[in-house]
């Protein structure tokens, strides 16, 4: 019998958004790309999801992503492979002045 293994990462919410995902600092996803993470939290937290991503699941402009401490870029960023203990970390954008 073959075994899979689950490649398991986690997901680090913002203060600011844990009341959209019952108020967990932190989730644990399987995925073994950016996109696929995004895809499970659509799945299981569609209200954290539509915080972080637009209707046609783009991340919104306030948001940005790290894994492990580097910074996706917005294009490419999707696409960024994982391995099993990754954290992708979700941020929001802070401006003023």
């Amino acid at each position: 019998m073959l075994e899979v293994l689950a490649m398991l990462i986690t997901v680090q919410i913002p203060s600011s958004l844990r009341a959209e995902c019952g108020g967990s600092a932190q989730l644990e996803v399987s995925a073994e790309n950016v996109q696929q993470a995004l895809d499970e939290l659509q799945r299981t937290q569609p209200q954290l999801y539509r915080n972080v991503c637009d209707e046609t699941g783009s991340l919104r402009k306030h948001m940005n992503l790290f894994v492990n401490e580097s910074l996706l870029n917005r294009r490419d960023g999707p696409q960024t492979e994982l391995r099993s203990g990754d954290t992708l970390f979700i941020m929001t954008a802070v401006s003023g002045g």
